[in-house]
């Protein structure tokens, strides 16, 4: 039988080159040849990667191939699996898709399989033992066909029941002690269709289990397709629906998806305003603690899980950060805030498709029965990207109009890679899938269709490192920008002095509103006596309120507006506070006699310096925030008696970098250009072909530094006239490393200490050190 080795080095550079891009992992550091290349393949590791990225039909014809063992024909292979309902192209396909991965080799008549494939592996088909190796009680029942048959049909109902469900597989039971007298599983064992493996054990035999499966055959019913993805109750029957209907389904998911885009990127900036305001501290093993992701919660209105996924997701995006004050708005959110919508969803977007977190396990708990807080160290999953890119490639197959259920999708991944997302391997479907109808990713149970160009954004640049296949698809932020409405520079002022914003508001009008109204809902904000004192403290005078109030409106300016701002406007700066600890003038003096009689002031302890000024020990601060609270308007003043504007300088934390999206989760491999893999298989090439040449060294040149034959003079004696007669010579010498190597070559000459040669197996040319060399034998016909 040929050895894995022999198998690849009769395989061509492209199958030997398709290997190495499936399996990049078997160059990673690169093989000296194609033997260690072949043990490589042969190794745990490498063969359970290969194993998990098969899906489950190529695992049945796998099973087919090591329930046939040893040495089992393709057509043997064909006629077992037909049994199971499997047409002989698809095993066909199956058997070359094993054999690129190298886990299957030989020809059609003799096909061998990976031995380390057992060791990954269950038993095949989820088949038990022979009843040889478990139970002689067990064999002897196996050994007569037609008592096993009858003893097996002859079972109680009960009993029955349980042999079904484990010859489905896998084949072990947990075993309940003691056994009641009337157990199922005591009647199996006392008539040796079971057998106890251990304490709590039973397992099946394996011809108790084919007598079971017998109408579909030793495998049972093989799963060539997937399951399908039937979508809602109006998308079950799809011979009735039409190409203009689906478009209709999928323009009002998109409508959907974008109004919830819009909703998701305008909580993450209130989420984030409110951090500016009052940030959160970090707590001591790292996140945010619960009281203060409740109190941002409460402060913006968006429910505490929404709230964690933001976070989250600003955080991964970098416009979140922290300093030594706790989680803050980085520098970049700045930038980020003024952006178009469209660009600002997608940011926020592609950085929760690649971050290394799930959300979803903020506010459950841990193996110590701790609250798992967000942006801990505790929400960090290496393997969160790759489910999500596993699930959306399912959902970018189902053609537009189309939706699927939690339930489907987890059924369809499943079968395309059992060993990640099968049995006892759930993927939490529903919350990735609930997590991104929050980002506005998916909506009515489908793709949206400005979220998959997002999903084709993600191929590696070393598969077109100049562009050159560039399909000039649209950006996903493009396709958004076309389904959002078009941001307004203008509002609607209605006389209750409500102020209604008709759509996304420009970034200019944005920070205007923020300032003279507050906000009641995403639309919807009210000028109030404080906005329009606000605004005064940061510098408007009542013209410029006047202007911009005249200027932003769409609708006539209310006369109570005037009105308001003209009052506030006059009153505000009547008094004027600064540092004695503070005082207090102003031009009126009765004013000041009033502020000063004022007994809700009394624990200012003013005192009055003359007509126009009172002192007292209170900050400037504190002293401000009573008077306001008293109905008083003060604004504060400096040293030279100027107004100081009451605008805060914006906090932010360093920024720092967001998550950088790849094709896959950050536990692949990298995938390998094609001239990167025509060099790894040029190398192997030359490796193997220089490795083989030195095993038929003569042995006087293999062992010379062992055993101290031929002195360094005889091999420069031999050296020279390999020179002059241009022959082939085989030189012993000690690497870099100290290890003894040989080599057949051409001399070409001899000098300066070294010993120039050309190796016509593999085209290149070498150089000794003289010093290295250990012996030199002519080569022998």
């Amino acid at each position: 039988m040929s050895t894995l080795a022999d198998h690849l080095r009769a395989l061509p550079d492209d199958g030997l080159a398709a290997l190495i891009r499936l399996r990049p992992d078997l160059v990673i550091p690169l093989p000296s040849d194609l033997s260690a290349l072949a043990v490589r393949a042969q190794s745990r590791l490498s063969v359970a990667r290969a194993l998990d990225g098969l899906d489950r039909f190529t695992v049945e014809v796998l099973d087919a191939v090591r329930y046939l063992r040893p040495d089992p024909s393709l057509d043997a292979v064909l006629a077992l699996t037909a049994q199971g309902g499997a047409g002989p192209a698809r095993v066909r396909a199956a058997i070359d898709e094993l054999r690129a991965l190298a886990l299957v080799y030989g020809s059609d008549h003799a096909l061998h399989v990976v031995g380390t494939v057992d060791e990954v592996m269950a038993l095949p088909a989820g088949l038990g033992r022979t009843a040889a190796e478990l139970d002689p009680a067990a064999a002897e029942l196996a050994a007569d066909p037609a008592k096993l048959r009858r003893t097996v049909l002859g079972a109680p109902p009960a009993a029955r029941a349980v042999l079904d469900r484990l010859a489905a597989g896998p084949p072990l039971g947990a075993l309940a002690t003691p056994l009641a007298d009337d157990s199922p599983v005591r009647y199996l064992l006392e008539h040796h269709l079971l057998v106890r493996v251990s304490e709590d054990t039973v397992e099946l035999p394996r011809e108790m289990a084919l007598v079971l499966r017998r109408d579909a055959g030793p495998l049972g019913q093989l799963h060539p397709d997937p399951p399908p993805l039937a979508g809602p109750d109006d998308a079950r029957a799809q011979g009735g629906i039409g190409t203009r209907a689906l478009r209709e389904a999928q323009k009002k998911a998109d409508r959907a998806g974008a109004g919830q885009a819009l909703e998701a990127v305008r909580q993450t900036e209130a989420l984030l305003e409110a951090l500016a305001e009052e940030p959160a501290a970090e707590l001591r093993t790292g996140g945010l603690g619960v009281r203060d992701l409740r109190r941002i919660s409460r402060a913006t209105g968006v429910d505490e899980p929404t709230a964690a996924l933001l976070l989250e997701v600003a955080h991964a995006a970098g416009i979140l950060g922290d300093d030594e004050t706790g989680f803050l708005p980085s520098t970049l959110y700045d930038g980020w805030q003024v952006a178009p919508l469209a660009m600002r969803w997608r940011m926020l977007a592609a950085a929760w498709f690649g971050m290394p977190r799930s959300a979803g396990l903020v506010g459950q708990r841990d193996d110590k029965d701790r609250l798992i807080a967000a942006l801990s160290p505790e929400v960090e999953r290496l393997g969160a990207p790759a489910a999500r890119r596993a699930l959306f490639d399912v959902l970018a197959d189902l053609p537009e109009g189309i939706a699927a259920t939690a339930e489907e999708l987890a059924a369809v991944l499943a079968w395309r890679s059992p060993r990640r997302h099968g049995r006892n391997r759930s993927l939490p479907v529903a919350g990735i899938l609930g997590e991104a109808a929050a980002l506005g990713f998916t909506a009515l149970g489908m793709l949206t269709s400005y979220a998959r160009p997002l999903l084709a954004e993600q191929a590696d640049p070393d598969e077109d490192p100049l562009g050159v296949n560039d399909t000039g698809a649209p950006d996903a932020a493009a396709v958004l920008d076309a389904l959002l409405p078009p941001p307004v520079d203008a509002v609607l002022i209605q006389a209750d002095l409500s102020v209604v914003v008709p759509g996304p508001a420009e970034p200019a009008l944005a920070a205007e509103l923020a300032l003279v109204a507050d906000a009641e809902s995403a639309n919807a904000l009210r000028i109030t006596t404080t906005s329009v004192r606000r605004a005064l403290d940061a510098g408007y005078s009542a013209t410029d309120l006047h202007a911009l109030f005249a200027r932003r409106s769409r609708t006539p300016v209310p006369q109570a507006l005037t009105y308001l701002v003209d009052d506030v406007a006059r009153r505000h700066g009547g008094l004027r506070a600064g540092t004695a600890a503070a005082y207090l003038r102003s031009e009126d003096e009765s004013l000041v006699a009033e502020v000063q009689a004022d007994r809700r002031l009394a624990a200012l302890g003013l005192r009055r310096l003359a007509p126009t000024v009172l002192i007292t020990a209170t900050p400037p601060a504190r002293l401000l925030e009573a008077l306001r609270a008293a109905g008083y308007a003060p604004v504060r003043e400096d040293a030279t008696g100027a107004a100081v504007l009451a605008r805060p300088k914006a906090r932010r934390a360093p920024a720092r970098p967001a998550v950088t999206v790849r094709r896959e989760d950050p536990l692949a491999m990298p995938l390998l250009s094609p001239a990167r893999l025509g060099g790894v298989v040029e190398q192997l090439r030359r490796g193997d072909a220089a490795a083989r040449a030195a095993r038929r060294a003569p042995l006087s040149v293999r062992t010379a530094t062992q055993n101290g034959t031929n002195a360094h003079n005889d091999a420069m004696v031999v050296l020279q006239q390999a020179v002059r007669d241009r022959a082939r010579v085989w030189v012993g010498y000690v690497d870099a490393h100290g290890s003894s190597m040989s080599r057949l070559v051409r001399p070409v000459s001899i000098g300066g200490g070294y010993l120039r040669a050309e190796d016509e197996r593999t085209e290149t040319q070498h150089t000794f050190a003289l010093h290295r060399i250990t012996a030199a034998e002519l080569e022998t016909t």
